[in-house]
């Protein structure tokens, strides 16, 4: 039987959910609605009986304090001119539902019939508003629903049936389609292309050479006889593309690069970026340091934190879904990334999560039309990431938010995990795990659907009309949550041989690999759970459905293995087994449809190839522009503070919880608000110790306008600073680069410069590689996302393709020796020292300043690491030593902006004395303000601590710039004793605060 219960606040309560819409509608529109409720729906499809419905709406759904709730239509017991019911599409995942389901079976206390289904969704009652049907259906288009993933109805309030309601939705996939096995003809190079495009393969023109020739090798021909093959099956093809795929072999990375600098003439081969930019500095910092335990080839990578501890990191994007659907597509993110601490060695626990967002501006009001308005796409980014951490119990610790109009085309989703395990498990090392033949293959967690199909190949080409929408999904952080607490505990019992997680790729990626380990692998296709019927064998092997995991076991361990997934509500299905044969084979009720030598995989594919141009900054016509000296630094200030990429993100970082599991130290938000961002958190991941870990990231989109060189070393270099500050350790850093570049293949009229952005690709990772070796920094993870590119509509029906600008986030952690001498960056006691260390240039090249004043510029801030390294050493010395107060690692905007943050966090005044301040040559007071230079700090000290502190920098650029006051102004003067500024903290606070709204409420 099928009913609709709906449940909504009572009429005399305030809804905040409504309160949040009527404001976004203004945002966005500026249209005016005085008020709005939601109602939520649920549609359930069960056997329960009338008396067990009526238990459940009352008990189970509802809040007989503040809600109201029946099955029959609410919406009359409120006044309302507009509904716009909003739900998911059929195959859609639809978590709340899944537990809506569970909470039933728990309080009858017995299972419910496979067969039950639950579907959530809402009714938006818009009140006392003059909004026409046009301007409600742009409201449930733009705000409300993703046509991707979701359905709405409107009605208006006289053709609302009081009765019905919006009637008896029941979205249920219904595929009337028998699964087959398809044989795909390949009678030419041109066939196989064209059905490559047709499929979304994504395949390379070089690839298809070699793939036609494996199925044409006779002794091939022989083995797929004998078990019933002819030509290569669909289900081959589409693995074969999904391991060929840039996303999961990296083949850019490994390609062979052409550089040629068009200045001088000179040309260098540059043969596998990976080998020889990621894997021989990581090799060099592993062999010196013997706290890197595991790199370069698990699902994250594995470091020391202490005796009995390891702590594992990794970085991922996702950038294609979350362009097409901003909600699922970072919340899939964010648990997709979570599970591969889980499958790293045996398995760890997840202690933090952190993010990165980069995205068009937020107030865009150009022509060009993206899928989703930059405003939509980061509430719903932001909200994805939100609901992943914290409805998995993980803290979100620390991100990033970057605007661009580059990113109108296809946003970036940086998300990073952390996770801790112990050092030995039964004896065994951890970090160790190998699938042996005869282990069964286990599937852990969610079952198998058409969502996430094509997701690693979709990842693999710019983003158009014509990308398919299967690959967007929706994550379910509650069922992961229960398979991250089940695997530990199999883990710690001795349960698990291997672990992986299936993430791009699902089963043909995490068992396709996997198999190279163990010798082979053979799979039965129908023994996957399936979400509904009707889905190709091929969908089956390569959906990227979520919550899963790929767990190799013993067969005497599997009916424990079996009895544990029960107790923790964890389904586990036995799909095969790993063999020693040499061959990936598969099968579907006994038949096989897939038979691959895995030595296929690692053999004959041709090495991609790239021509790489480059001009240098001066000869591609970028020039130092000659500017005037300000008149008034205390408005250009305020108007910096204010400005989208320097302003308050407050309102994203209170949504992350950063204080479950009780581990945070030093958290993002600091200062006597509370609200200011520190240079870096840390973590307490053992509760009963003093260590800690350090974590924090960095990134600089528009040095890379200038040069990728010097955007990659000034990320790198920041973070090194940014752990500095907190009291981390300069021998114990450790990296993770995560790359998202726009397409490099040079094509005349598709990407005429193609070879350029290659040429810049290279000069990031020999950045990359000659910071890591001067820093000693090992690169335990990585991730690179190419295909940065959006093809949108414009006013009159044309395309226009917009590229993102290359970008790097670098995240890098450290250990805290002892927690109790971790510092922030808020000014701390009136009479203390301000101190500025290292030396300020004339560097202003892509920054802030600039950017306010419509340049890009020349002088690019340039990383110089043997010098700064003394210093880095000596500052290290003095926190150690207890003689520093506060710390702040000087970045985007200069002196001047990290000056006031220092303030408006410890709401304290200072005066400053800019001649005190070390430079090359003669800058003028503009330029000592807000260049970027790299390599400063700015601290403070108590007076008592002040010669012990000097004594530890001399011979280095340091200078005393004044003190802090208690009242709450801050003075500024020149080398002249001229004063520049005056300006009082409070202003520059609130006007930080509002951001690009200040300046609004100023002209108000």
């Amino acid at each position: 039987m099928a009913v609709r219960l709906e449940i909504a606040l009572k009429p005399h309560l305030f809804d905040a959910e409504g309160f949040e819409l009527c404001r976004k509608i203004r945002e966005y529109f500026g249209w005016h609605v005085e008020g709005a409720r939601v109602l939520r729906v649920i549609m359930l499809e069960t056997g329960l009986s009338l008396k067990e419905l009526e238990e459940v709406r009352r008990e189970i759904f509802t809040n007989p304090v503040s809600q109201i709730s029946s099955f029959r239509p609410l919406a009359t017991a409120f006044d309302f001119q507009w509904a716009v019911w909003v739900g998911y599409r059929p195959g859609v995942r639809d978590t709340a539902g899944s537990v809506a389901l569970e909470a039933i079976a728990d309080y009858l206390r017995r299972p419910l019939s496979p067969h039950d289904a639950a579907y959530t969704s809402k009714i938006f009652l818009l009140q006392k508003s003059a909004l026409d049907r046009s301007q409600v259906e742009t409201i449930a288009r733009e705000l409300l629903a993703n046509d991707i993933i979701q359905q709405w109805r409107i009605a208006a309030r006289e053709e609302w049936d009081s009765e019905q309601g919006i009637g008896i939705i029941i979205p249920k996939v219904a595929l009337r389609h028998t699964p087959a096995v398809e044989t795909i003809a390949m009678e030419s190079d041109e066939q196989l292309k064209a059905l490559s495009d047709a499929r979304h393969l994504a395949l390379n023109p070089r690839d298809i050479p070699v793939i036609r020739r494996y199925f044409l090798r006779p002794e091939v021909l022989r083995e797929r006889a004998r078990v019933g093959l002819h030509g290569p099956t669909d289900v081959e093809l589409e693995a074969i593309s999904q391991a060929r795929s840039d996303h999961c072999n990296h083949n850019t990375f490994r390609g062979l690069f052409l550089y040629k600098d068009l200045d001088t003439g000179r040309e260098t081969v540059v043969d596998n970026l990976f080998k020889t930019c990621i894997e021989a500095p990581t090799l060099a910092a592993r062999d010196q340091k013997n706290w890197v335990v595991s790199v370069l080839w698990d699902n994250a990578g594995a470091a020391r934190f202490d005796e009995d501890h390891l702590y594992v990191i990794t970085g991922e994007t996702h950038n294609s879904p979350s362009t097409m659907e901003a909600y699922g597509g970072a919340l899939t993110g964010i648990v997709g990334v979570y599970r591969d601490p889980m499958g790293t060695g045996k398995g760890s626990r997840l202690i933090a999560g952190l993010y990165g967002y980069c995205v068009g501006p937020r107030d865009y009001a150009g022509p060009l039309r993206p899928h989703l308005h930059p405003r939509r796409l980061l509430d719903g980014v932001v909200a994805g990431v939100r609901d992943g951490g914290n409805k998995h119990g993980v803290p979100t610790v620390f991100g990033n938010l970057f605007h661009h109009p580059s990113y109108l085309g296809k946003c970036l989703v940086f998300v990073a995990a952390i996770g801790l395990m112990p050092r030995t498990i039964c004896g065994e090392p951890a970090e160790q795990k190998k699938p042996h033949p005869g282990d069964i293959i286990i599937m852990a967690g969610g079952r198998v659907g058409k969502d996430g199909i094509h997701g690693v190949t979709a990842s693999s080409e710019g983003y158009s009309e014509r990308t398919p929408a299967g690959h967007v999904q929706i994550g379910d952080p509650y069922t992961q949550k229960k398979m991250h607490d089940f695997l530990l505990e199999a883990r710690d019992e001795g349960l698990i041989t291997f672990i992986t997680d299936n993430g791009g790729g699902g089963l043909s990626s995490s068992i396709g690999e996997s198999a190279h380990l163990a010798g082979g692998a053979h799979v039965a296709l129908d023994r996957v759970p399936l979400k509904y019927e009707g889905l190709d064998v091929w969908e089956i092997w390569v959906s990227e459905s979520q919550e899963r995991m790929t767990v190799a076991v013993r067969p005497e361990n599997v009916d424990r293995f079996m009895e544990l997934a029960a107790l923790h509500e964890v389904e586990c299905t036995a799909i095969g087994r790993y063999e020693d044969t040499g061959k990936l084979h598969l099968t579907y009720h006994g038949k096989t449809c897939g038979y691959l030598d895995l030595s296929f995989f690692r053999e004959d594919f041709p090495q991609w190839q790239f021509e790489a141009h480059w001009r240098s900054p001066a000869s591609r016509g970028l020039t130092e522009p000659v500017l005037s000296e300000p008149t008034a630094y205390g408005r250009l200030l305020i108007e910096l503070l204010a400005s989208p990429n320097l302003c308050s993100r407050e309102w994203i970082q209170r949504q992350y919880d950063h204080e479950v599991q009780g581990s945070s130290v030093i958290k993002l938000l600091v200062g006597r608000r509370g609200d200011v961002p520190n240079d870096a958190a840390v973590l307490r991941p053992v509760l009963t110790s003093r260590r800690g870990l350090a974590v924090t990231q960095a990134l600089h989109p528009t040095y890379g306008q200038i040069d990728t060189y010097h955007m990659v070393a000034a990320s790198i270099d920041e973070c090194v600073r940014r752990l500095l500050a907190v009291g981390g350790l300069l021998n114990e850093i450790g990296g993770v680069d995560n790359f998202c570049w726009p397409s490099i293949q040079y094509d005349p009229k598709q990407n005429p410069d193609g070879r350029y952005k290659a040429a810049q690709l290279v000069r990031a990772n020999w950045a990359l590689r000659d910071m890591c070796l001067a820093y000693g920094i090992p690169l335990l993870s990585g991730k690179d996302s190419m295909y940065v590119d959006g093809h949108l509509p414009g006013p009159y029906g044309e395309r226009h393709k917009v590229s993102g600008l290359p970008t790097m986030q670098f995240t890098a952690t450290s250990i805290v020796e002892d927690i109790e001498r971790c510092l922030t960056m808020d000014l701390k006691m009136p009479g203390d020292w301000v101190y500025v260390l290292g030396t300020t240039r004339h560097e202003l090249g892509g920054s802030e300043y600039y950017e306010k004043l419509g340049y890009v510029g020349l002088s690019v801030p340039k990383a110089d690491p043997e010098k700064f390294l003394r210093l880095y050493q000596a500052l290290e010395a003095a926190v150690q030593e207890g003689l520093v107060a506060s710390c702040r690692a000087v970045g985007r905007g200069g002196l001047a902006v990290h000056g006031a943050l220092s303030a408006i966090a410890g709401e304290l005044g200072m005066a400053w004395d800019l001649g005190a301040v070390p430079v090359d040559d003669s800058l003028s007071p503009a330029a000592i303000l807000f260049s970027e230079s790299l390599g400063r700090f700015l601290v403070t000290v108590a007076p008592r601590l002040k010669d012990a502190f000097e004594a530890h920098f001399r011979g280095l650029p340091m200078g005393c710039l004044g003190r802090v006051s208690e009242r709450p102004v801050w003075t500024i003067r020149d080398a002249s004793g001229q004063e520049v500024l005056e300006e009082s903290v409070e202003a520059l606070g609130k006007a930080w605060r509002l951001g690009p709204a200040a300046g609004v409420e100023q002209e108000t």
